[in-house]
């Protein structure tokens, strides 16, 4: 009986301890470490959103941008962090759903080296191409690559990524073999597109945003089930001549190293999805192409687990290999 007394107050101990951690916190810098250049998408959702905690925390949350190894530095940066709360990892549907399946060898488990946090937004792409060119529908880019002597080529962020799985499906529906050009720097990739360096590339609405803005990029169709609210005139893939299977899509999500504090991910997960769910950021995130995800962290683990399974078929489908 004094065992399991002794058991039991232990236990309560550890609970008040963590209810304790979760009262303080956080009482230091915040790191959010993500495998994406400065000036990309999911960079600009997260400085909006670390400035909002930081007033809300009183603390700073600092940004540290890895990008580089196919996402993998900044996944094996929060992979070795201490699990207390104060590192963070932004990533994205591709390095947590697909690479597990597209690799032989991966240098982390998604499953069992990561709590789920936060999901964040969720967004599909469109094609783009130099404005210049004469290519103005999906169709018009199939029957462009059929009739080239060489082949069309297609930029992305780097292998593995939404933007190469666009590339591949394009791939497929022409029948013909196109180049994969995969980039460090994605600014430069879409003005290497501009110029018809590159011949075309997938893009959210937010990265390429800019160019097109300035009359050097057109958004050629949207690989969506339906037309961009925000986009009208943009078609879809299908609408433009193409296949209704090249619809490429991505989710943001915040995760944290194994065994980080139930309760700091609650708190964590709670200020999120506050954030996320205000008109304020709905609007802010509409205007650059995104949708809104304040979901809870049961949530976001639910879809990475089933994302994986149809990453698993889509890998055996097209016969994709990396290694």
């Amino acid at each position: 009986m004094r065992l399991v007394k002794t058991m039991l107050a232990a236990l309560s101990l550890a609970a008040f301890a963590t209810a304790a951690v979760a009262d303080t916190f956080p009482n230091k810098p915040v790191k959010i470490v993500m495998p994406y250049p400065p000036g990309t998408g999911p960079d600009a959702v997260m400085r909006m959103v670390a400035e909002k905690l930081s007033q809300t925390w009183k603390q700073q949350v600092i940004i540290d941008n890895k990008p580089g190894a196919n996402g993998w530095i900044g996944v094996e940066t929060v992979k070795r962090a201490p699990a207390d709360g104060y590192t963070f990892l932004l990533i994205d549907q591709a390095i947590m759903s697909l690479h597990p399946y597209l690799y032989k060898k991966v240098p982390f488990d998604a499953q069992k080296d990561f709590e789920a946090v936060a999901p964040m937004y969720s967004t599909n792409y469109f094609v783009t191409i130099a404005a210049a060119s004469k290519v103005n529908t999906y169709a018009d880019l199939l029957a462009e690559a059929r009739k080239r002597k060489t082949p069309l080529s297609y930029g992305s962020s780097g292998v593995g990524g939404q933007l190469h799985i666009g590339g591949v499906l394009t791939e497929a529906a022409s029948g013909v073999p196109m180049s994969h050009v995969p980039y460090k720097d994605v600014g430069q990739m879409y003005v290497d597109v501009s110029q018809s360096t590159v011949d075309f590339a997938f893009a959210t609405a937010a990265t390429a945003g800019p160019l097109v803005k300035a009359g050097k990029l057109k958004l050629l169709a949207f690989a969506g089930p339906k037309r961009h609210p925000r986009f009208p005139n943009v078609p879809t893939v299908i609408e433009s001549g193409g296949p209704a299977d090249v619809q490429v899509s991505t989710w943001i999500a915040l995760f944290a190293p194994d065994g980080t504090p139930t309760d700091i991910v609650s708190k964590v997960n709670t200020e999120v999805a506050r954030i996320m769910a205000s008109p304020e950021a709905q609007d802010y995130l509409a205007n650059i192409g995104f949708i809104a995800w304040p979901g809870s962290a049961k949530e976001l683990a639910s879809v990475m687990k089933s994302d994986a399974a149809g990453y698993s078929d889509f890998v055996k489908k097209y016969k994709l290999s990396i290694d």
